[in-house]
């Protein structure tokens, strides 16, 4: 299933075929996955549902949901709380992510990374202990608009959703962010960057694209 087009994917069996894919994968530091996409596309629960056929295949696996990296509240919402520039380019804190987790995680880091950063619903540090792996774990980190950003990652996912399915899926309270993915979309191009891109327009049938180079 390589190439330029999409190829339908039983929804039952798409955590095991991504599973397949990312233990073929092999690099002498833990694998840095990016599991990218809309809110409406469930990133984080797509990567959850990763865990157990990973583990199943003899691999350490472990999830950054990038949310617990936000920065603090004060300055995300320094403009508003539906600012569209804060929301895209600044409310994730890229520079920690690279710092406790990207970095630790790649060539010639300790492979010793921090969970987790900060609790969003009390907007305080969450004191995660330091986890640390073996080179051959794969870790995922999970969220909304990560490329784009100079992170480093050995593996991307894209969650992909038209601008009709992320109206439709997202929530009301989220509604206003809206925008921002069009933007996105435009100027980032996530589908065009990702090793591997999963049509999710109609999350019971999904379809999935794989990049030559994978």
């Amino acid at each position: 299933m390589t190439g330029t087009g999409y190829e339908p994917v039983d929804a039952g069996r798409l955590s095991d075929v991504l599973a397949d894919l990312l233990v073929s994968i092999r690099i002498d530091h833990p694998l840095r996955v990016a599991v990218d996409g809309p809110r409406a596309a469930s990133p984080i629960a797509h990567a959850r549902r990763l865990l157990e056929p990973l583990r199943a295949r003899g691999r350490v696996a472990e999830i950054i949901d990038a949310e617990t990296f936000w920065r603090d509240a004060s300055l995300r919402y320094e403009w508003g709380r539906t600012d569209l520039e804060a929301y895209a380019h600044h409310w994730l804190d890229a520079d920690a992510l690279r710092r406790e987790v990207l970095s630790p995680l790649g060539p010639a880091g300790s492979s010793r990374f921090l969970p987790a950063l900060r609790d969003q619903s009390t907007n305080r540090s969450v004191r995660a202990i330091s986890v640390t792996v073996p080179s051959n774990a794969i870790v995922l980190i999970a969220g909304e608009l990560l490329f784009g950003r100079g992170l480093t990652f050995d593996y991307t996912v894209h969650l992909a959703l038209d601008s009709a399915a992320r109206h439709r899926l997202t929530p009301p309270e989220w509604q206003w962010t809206l925008p921002a993915h069009d933007s996105y979309d435009r100027e980032v191009q996530p589908a065009g960057l990702a090793d591997i891109v999963v049509r999710c327009n109609d999350p019971r049938h999904p379809a999935i694209r794989i990049a030559d180079e994978a």
